[in-house]
């Protein structure tokens, strides 16, 4: 039997070049904006694409993974804001769930992040996913990696108001700007998928990091991890 083809997403090139290297047999197809690259990444085939920032990007992007390309499983890496106070810079969240931070009808009665008549609003990532990439990211990178909610928005969080808010009010551990809306769109399409991001700053503001070189480093490991998952996954 077959396996099953991978998509490998990141938001901006830096997090994808790297994946990019090690692709064999690759070619290029381009759709509603977006570049896809097929091929072969250890002898399985994946697609990687960089699906640009925010939600409707990320959504699209998605959707055309699995309508297109055929894709049976969704790995998104990336760079977050930390929301959870234990987490430092370089430390990695890997998603138990997602969920849009910025999606609020509390004037009509709903809690924040609900989506109206919508049965399921806080979309659980796969956990055989989330079990291998937790484990490969321990046994690589130790105390630094933790297991938490991941929320999306299309807004960069740079207050620490806001940061006090979504940790304690939403339960968040990071916030970032695609997350749920990859979540919800394999939700929504019975495909498994994991997010892994890698903190870049506290969310607050307060961080002063090359931003890019940091990316590419945070990239660099993530790349890792995925490798040593694409070796487990059946």
């Amino acid at each position: 039997m077959p396996q099953a083809k991978l998509a490998l997403i990141g938001a901006m090139d830096e997090e994808i070049e790297y994946f990019h290297a090690r692709m064999e047999n690759s070619k290029e197809t381009v759709h509603a904006g977006i570049t896809y690259r097929e091929g072969r990444f250890l002898n399985r085939d994946v697609v990687v694409c960089r699906s640009g920032v925010g939600k409707v990007n990320a959504a699209v992007c998605t959707q055309t993974l699995i309508d297109r390309f055929g894709v049976k499983a969704v790995l998104f890496t990336g760079v977050a804001g930390a929301l959870d106070p234990e987490l430092a810079i370089g430390d990695i969240v890997v998603s138990d769930e997602c969920m849009q931070h910025d999606m609020d009808v509390t004037a009509l009665g709903y809690e924040k992040g609900v989506i109206p008549y919508q049965e399921v609003s806080l979309f659980p990532a796969d956990p055989a996913l989330v079990n291998a990439a937790f484990t490969i990211s321990k046994e690589l990178y130790g105390e630094s990696v933790k297991r938490g909610r991941i929320l999306s928005g299309d807004q960069f969080i740079a207050d620490r108001n806001a940061v006090h808010r979504l940790h304690q009010e939403m339960g968040g551990s990071c916030a970032e700007m695609e997350g749920a809306a990859v979540a919800q769109v394999c939700h929504m399409n019975g495909i498994p998928y994991v997010v892994i991001r890698s903190m870049s700053d506290k969310a607050d503001g307060s961080a002063h990091i090359n931003f890019p070189e940091f990316c590419r480093s945070a990239a660099e490991k993530a790349c890792t991890i995925v490798t040593e998952m694409v070796k487990i996954l059946d």
